[in-house]
């Protein structure tokens, strides 16, 4: 919203300008020229390089100094915008030599115009990057509670990792690197994903959790006998030996008193082995801890899950 509203601003900013230079001395070459600039600057903001902080602070003050130079008032103010979009006072020299002729005025003004399209340009690519987040959220958060879809399914189990990824990514903030190692050739696996996805969170949570805000993530999966396997690994102290053991007790967490409730685990124990027929274990050693989960591929695993799904489905009808 707020990208709509600057460029809402731009353009009218633009009309502007461009009802300035109308009034100006411009013969026919000399406006083509112009306008064959703006296609330019439209184009080259595609194209702009990657500068360094350092990088970007030179240029721009370069520009600045050309603008000012060339009669441009507050032309520290504009030159940022030239820089965003990757030009150079070589390019300013072009748009000068275009105009050469025309008074202080129309010169302004058509570099001014010039600004508001690379401005243009840039919010316009500021709204499409917002709106294909704001797409991806609503997708991960769909494909995340599986609300759209019934309990029981077989589904990609990367799609739900993924889901589950996105939706913990400012919990993960920047200092966590996240590596995915996927088997993509790894079976679809028979689930109810909506709860599994609730697994994946409960393992990425302790695990960024036992990281303190840096270190790497990592989310495996393989193919490991009849069953699809799915590592969650984090490079956090680990847990020690002596308590390794009662992990998945109900209500035994390491977290400070207030912090934790002792149940993630003890609940996703129980998603996996008593829901799915899985296995989960935990290996760990310092700054490699692994939680491992297997779920089971075998059509008789498959079976049982959909005989369990309608006669809940069917007792569900009955009351």
């Amino acid at each position: 919203m707020r990208a709509t509203s600057s460029l809402r601003e731009r353009v009218a900013g633009m009309r502007h300008k461009l009802k300035m230079m109308a009034h100006g001395k411009f013969d026919s070459d000399a406006l083509e020229a112009l306008v064959q600039l703006q296609e330019e600057a439209a184009t080259q903001v595609a194209k702009a390089p990657t500068l360094t902080t350092l990088e970007a602070a030179d240029r721009e003050d370069e520009l600045g100094d050309w603008l000012t130079d060339h009669g441009i008032a507050n032309g520290w103010d504009i030159a940022p915008t030239f820089v965003q979009a990757g030009f150079d006072t070589d390019w300013l020299e072009k748009v000068a030599a275009t105009l050469e002729g025309c008074d202080a005025g129309v010169f302004e003004g058509a570099i001014r115009w010039l600004n508001y399209t690379v401005e243009t340009e840039l919010l316009m690519n500021e709204i499409t990057d917002s709106t294909v987040r704001i797409s991806s959220l609503v997708n991960a958060a769909k494909q995340y509670s599986q609300m759209d879809r019934a309990p029981f399914q077989v589904v990609d189990i990367h799609e739900l990792l993924d889901s589950t990824l996105v939706m913990l990514a400012r919990k993960i903030g920047d200092g966590i690197e996240v590596v995915k190692e996927y088997d993509r050739s790894l079976p679809e696996v028979p689930c109810y994903a909506a709860e599994l996805n609730q697994v994946w969170t409960n393992l990425i949570d302790n695990a960024v959790g036992a990281m303190g805000g840096s270190g790497t993530l990592t989310v495996r999966t393989y193919h490991e006998n009849d069953c699809a396997a799915v590592e969650i690994c984090d490079t956090g102290p680990g847990i020690p030996a002596d308590i390794r053991s009662r992990i998945f007790e109900p209500f035994f967490t390491t977290k400070p008193v207030g912090e934790g409730t002792g149940l993630g685990l003890d609940i996703s124990f129980r998603i996996v082995v008593k829901k799915h027929g899985g296995d989960i274990r935990v290996e760990s050693a310092p700054g490699d801890t692994r939680f491992i989960v297997r779920l089971p591929l075998n059509p008789a695993g498959r079976d049982a899950l959909e005989s369990e799904a309608a006669d809940a489905a069917q007792d569900s009808g009955g009351e």
